[in-house]
């Protein structure tokens, strides 16, 4: 469904972008150059554009797949998988991942784990390699398409209207030639409307007891304004992504969008705290593989100003409040 491509693309756009920084200064470079040239497939470029398939990956499957590429040593790419060609398993302890990749008789173990770029969203005891997202979703969105195809069979039926032609014989001498005429009506009536429809208007004229009715013009088109938008609102409270960024003009408050603003940034930096190890671990490896003797840190930039702002204001208040309690500290020490 449109709306629900829409909440996905909001949410790995939103999560933002970040930074590498090396904690020996003079590979900070080299880490920069690799963040935004190293190839990703066939047609990405820059460890973000990794970073934003996998995140769309774990948010429609539960998990994201991928693989760091080495080559004599040196990292010459990243590559992200389909994870249902993919299975993990445990292996001899609970905390043992192995990887296998999906066969026509039997799964492949995978070999070099430790290249093996993996996460999820969601996990559980029950389903401890993650759970989409879109897990309760199809119920509802079967019922809203159900809805849709309802309402474009109506306008189809109004856009392309369908006639009841009758004609009544209103005595013994019509009725003996009721077919002839009958005939005669139909053939003017399909010569008309075929007209119509090559632009040419052609009336219609009839003798007789005549009714011409529209057929299924009396039946009640539904109001779906309301369950429709029932179904939209479960859906998108699924995904945390406020109404106004998906272009929908539902009444909303100041106070609502900012507290609707706020949950969405707590889902946010849930989805950061998962990649973070993901970036880490990419980072590392690059760093490991041109002798490096020190590894990366994640600098993640700001969501929004909005969140700079009351930030701000949060660290103003409490100096404020710090500084009134030290001066009462210090006049109930002078009395």
């Amino acid at each position: 469904m449109p709306i629900i491509d829409a909440c996905v693309l909001k949410v790995v756009r939103l999560t933002g972008g970040f930074r590498l920084i090396a904690q020996n200064e003079k590979y900070q470079a080299e880490l920069e150059h690799f963040q935004s040239t190293v190839p990703v497939g066939l047609s990405g470029v820059s460890l973000n554009e990794f970073i934003d398939i996998h995140l769309d990956s774990m948010l429609t499957y539960g998990r994201g797949i991928g693989e760091i590429l080495i080559s004599d040593g040196s990292v010459v790419g990243l590559y992200n998988a389909d994870p249902t060609l993919f299975r993990v398993a445990r292996g001899e302890n609970p905390c043992d991942r192995r990887f296998y990749a999906r066969g026509i008789s039997e799964d492949v173990l995978i070999e070099n784990p430790d290249r093996v770029i993996f996460s999820c969203v969601n996990p559980n005891p029950k389903n401890p390699f993650g759970v989409s997202v879109f897990r309760g979703l199809p119920a509802l969105a079967g019922v809203l398409m159900k809805i849709y195809r309802s309402i474009g069979q109506n306008f189809e039926r109004v856009g392309n209207i369908r006639y009841a032609v009758t004609y009544k014989p209103q005595s013994d001498s019509d009725s003996a030639f009721a077919k002839e005429r009958a005939t005669q009506i139909a053939n003017a009536w399909a010569d008309g409307m075929s007209s119509t429809r090559s632009g040419c208007v052609k009336d219609f004229v009839a003798v007789g007891d005549v009714d011409i009715k529209v057929i299924g013009a009396d039946n009640q088109v539904l109001d779906t304004e309301i369950p429709v938008r029932q179904l939209i609102e479960q859906m998108i409270s699924k995904l945390s992504v406020p109404p106004f960024l998906l272009g929908l003009n539902w009444s909303s408050t100041e106070r609502m969008s900012t507290q609707q603003c706020d949950i969405l940034t707590s889902e946010l930096e849930y989805y950061r705290r998962i990649l973070t190890p993901v970036i880490l671990k990419i980072a590392n490896t690059y760093l490991r593989s041109i002798g490096a003797d020190c590894e990366a840190d994640v600098e993640w930039s700001a969501i929004n100003l909005l969140d700079e702002t009351e930030l701000a204001k949060a660290r103003l208040y409490n100096a404020q409040a710090k500084q009134i309690e030290i001066q009462n500290e210090k006049e109930e020490q002078i009395g």
